[in-house]
């Protein structure tokens, strides 16, 4: 479940392997705040409920 929600919230937001090798900076800020918020989805969904 995390590694879909990852990998469908990068490909809407435009998170792609182009930009990796454009602004590797950029692309970690973007991919860790995609993981922290499936993170949040995950546990909420899955722990919490």
């Amino acid at each position: 479940m995390f590694s879909r929600l990852v990998k469908q919230m990068a490909e809407r937001e435009g998170v792609t392997e182009q930009l990796k090798s454009d602004n590797q900076l950029e692309w970690v800020r973007r991919m860790n705040n995609i993981r922290g918020r499936a993170i949040e989805i995950v546990n909420t969904d899955l722990i919490y409920v």
